[in-house]
């Protein structure tokens, strides 16, 4: 029977088992017997002359026993059609997402089994819809009250222009976060996109119509705010949907800020110490010998305060070099003679030849960059002859790798080796990796650090190969 609440599967209690085949071969072997029996009693009584009499009592059987066959087949198959009607009105409702009806079967056979497993069903997809709904708030409790700024724009009208939208392109979901900046608290669910950022920030504004991932700064001095924008496409229900995230920095960036400049300030304290105190000790020792008269030590203290000022004035330049990278200007040319000249500032080999196809970049920075490269190699404890340089061409791609058979780099030292002011060395700096990371990706590339096999570092830097000639 239909329309009971479900209540869980529980155990049966154990009972006789009758099968549907045995109940209703039992009915008709007992309609049989009874148009049998119903037979022979006509077959006495009748009068023995009657005309066709064996088809006579053919008839009248047929006549007694078929309402009666009917009426008792009906009966027994009533309760079955309302099974079969009760599941199918609960199929309708688990389509509906109703999973708050059972069913009920009195008879311990196969059509018991169907209706356990139904109901079993039923308590599956009850559960998954419990959890589902849960599962769902916790993500909507997530997303309302995240600091990240949201907003779903349907029919990508991000990047379109005003006069171009259509009624359809419209902010379908938009959290808490993206009201109060966008909206000042107010719902913006319904409203179109660009009527919105009418009333937003011209920097804000600006960040949309470019398209793409970026960022952008509202306002100026104390009050300025620095937002991330990240977009993504998909579809959803059949139309295309973009998804905003808006996410604010100023925090982030600033405290990233005071500890770059605390690591800055105790480098350079650190450097400048060390320069700073053994010229002042030579200068006084100098004016001593002056003062006695004893000069034939000069020489020797001058060289001394010449080189640790030249070692000075290297660190300086390093900083600035950093700080002042000028955009590369991406020039035809050929690898052989670039790293000739190369050759003759490090030393390395060349673990295969270079290819003949020239490509465009900066000379001047990326031979500064290798540079660094080659350095760091050969003071990592390599043998010289390890130190290697390797050049390829691949899909479009310049690969440059330096090797080395060093000690390697530890986890650690792997995840910040890039960053600059970070160095394991005594005397380090921390921007020769840095710096040649700025150079690959001024050019549009990247570098990467990894482990050898058996030992040693391979720094390989990526740049996109351009074989035109003209300056960029």
């Amino acid at each position: 029977m239909a329309g009971q609440p479900a209540s869980g599967t529980g155990r049966r209690p154990a009972r006789f088992r009758v099968s549907l085949l045995v109940r209703w071969s039992a009915l008709v072997g007992t309609l049989l017997a009874a148009a049998v029996v119903f037979a022979l009693v006509l077959d006495r009584y009748l009068p023995p002359g009657l005309p066709h009499r064996p088809v006579l009592v053919v008839a009248l059987c047929l006549l007694g026993t078929l309402p009666l066959a009917v009426l008792v087949i009906r009966a027994h198959l009533a309760p079955a059609l309302s099974l079969y009607r009760a599941l199918a009105g609960t199929v309708t409702s688990y389509r509906d997402g109703d999973f708050s009806f059972g069913l009920h079967w009195p008879h311990d056979d196969e059509l018991r089994d169907l209706v356990d497993g139904h109901n079993a069903l039923g308590e599956v997809l009850r559960e998954q819809r419990l959890n589902l709904v849960q599962r769902e708030l916790l993500l909507d409790t997530m997303v309302q009250n995240t600091p990240v700024a949201m907003l779903l724009v349907a029919d990508g009208v991000a990047e379109k222009k005003p006069e171009k939208q259509d009624d359809g392109a419209a902010i379908v979901y938009a959290n808490i976060a993206a009201r109060h900046l966008l909206g000042e608290g107010r719902k913006l669910e319904g409203q179109r996109l660009p009527a919105v950022l009418e009333r937003a920030a011209s920097a804000l504004r600006e960040a949309v119509a470019r398209g793409g991932d970026g960022l952008f700064t509202i306002g100026e001095g104390e009050t300025e705010e620095v937002f991330h924008l990240a977009r993504r496409r998909f579809n959803l229900n059949g139309r295309r949907h973009e998804l905003l995230l808006l996410r604010q920095l100023t925090l982030e960036l600033r405290r990233q800020e005071v500890q770059t400049w605390k690591k800055v300030i105790r480098v350079i304290s650190h450097e400048l110490n060390n320069s700073l105190a053994p010229l002042t000790s030579l200068a006084h020792s100098g004016a001593e010998l002056v003062r006695r008269g004893q000069v034939e030590r000069l020489p020797q203290i001058l060289a001394t305060i010449e080189e640790r000022t030249r070692h000075l004035e290297s660190f300086i330049l390093g900083y600035a070099r950093f700080a002042k990278l000028p955009a590369p200007r991406r020039e035809a040319q050929a690898w052989a003679p670039f790293l000739e000249r190369l050759a003759a500032q490090a030393t390395f080999m060349l673990a295969a030849e270079p290819p003949a196809e020239p490509a465009a970049f900066d000379a001047a920075q990326l031979e500064q960059a290798l540079l660094n490269l080659v350095k760091n190699a050969h003071e990592s404890g390599s043998p010289a002859g390890a130190v290697t340089l390797e050049i390829r061409h691949l899909q479009g791609m310049a690969r440059i790798d330096v090797q080395d058979r060093g000690p390697g780099m530890s986890d650690t030292v792997l995840a910040n080796a890039l960053v600059p002011f970070y160095s394991t060395k005594r005397s380090g700096t921390g921007l020769g990796l840095a710096l040649a990371r700025e150079i690959a990706e001024a050019h549009g590339g990247r570098i990467t650090l990894a482990n050898r096999a058996g030992g040693g570092l391979a720094v390989t830097l990526i740049l996109p190969v351009e074989g035109s000639g003209a300056a960029h």
